[in-house]
């Protein structure tokens, strides 16, 4: 006997709920907090904010590893996208409380020392160095903060502006002080020291399984760990 059009519709919704994957409807409760377990002597943790963001850290012995940015899951696999969300580092000029570095740049150079007070210098940002008449240069930043450019002796340092290296973002204006100016060598700290970290990965998936979520990286050193939410509270 033939069945009706509306027939047919009504058996396919009736047998859609079981043709959906586990994961798929796990999804809404993905959001949350996971540990790391079962990898010896390394501790990692990692949020899935329920806005798609998320952030992601590690830890062995002396090395400290993060990461952050968006995440999307595709049946039973979760994908980390590392990125900035669209955000730019921010910049001021160091308090001379927090120059370590005195002594003048060499005749000639004008140099810029970009990182955070007391923890460390920031590679990969360009520095645009403007002079009083007008006259710029560019640099950018190499693994021990410093930005150099040659000047001559007849310029005057007055601003410097700063941006990410490959950044298409408008560049940040900062006045240069008048005695760093003088001596040619001014000190540029980024307002968020997780900017001096780079992100240990660029993606990194992971599967929906019992109890959490798995490395799915047969050459990653994770892959036999388990990412699982803290046991809830009686």
């Amino acid at each position: 006997m033939k069945k009706s059009l509306s027939g047919l519709l009504a058996c396919a919704a009736l047998a859609w709920p079981f043709q959906a994957s586990a994961a798929d409807e796990a999804a809404p409760s993905l959001p949350g907090h996971y540990y790391l377990q079962g990898v010896m002597e390394v501790g990692s943790e990692l949020l899935l904010k329920k806005d798609g963001k998320f952030e992601w850290m590690l830890s062995y012995g002396n090395t400290d590893e993060q990461a952050s940015g968006e995440w999307r899951v595709a049946g039973d696999m979760v994908t980390l996208v590392a990125g900035n969300g669209g955000k730019e580092p921010q910049f001021r000029v160091f308090e001379e409380s927090e120059m370590r570095i005195q002594k003048p740049a060499e005749a000639g150079a004008w140099v810029a020392i970009v990182g955070f007070p007391q923890l460390g210098p920031m590679a990969g940002v360009e520095v645009k160095f403007e002079a009083q008449s007008g006259k710029t240069a560019t640099a950018v930043s190499v693994a021990n903060g410093d930005a150099i450019v040659r000047m001559p002796a007849s310029e005057r340092w007055v601003r410097a502006g700063l941006r990410r290296q490959g950044s298409k973002a408008d560049y940040q204006w900062l006045a240069v002080p008048p005695e760093r100016a003088q001596e040619r060598l001014a000190a540029f700290a980024v307002t968020d020291r997780q900017w001096l970290q780079g992100q240990a990965f660029q993606k990194l998936a992971l599967r929906v399984v019992k109890g959490g979520l798995k490395v799915d990286d047969a050459d990653n050193g994770l892959a036999r760990g388990l990412y699982a939410k803290p046991a809830a509270k009686q």
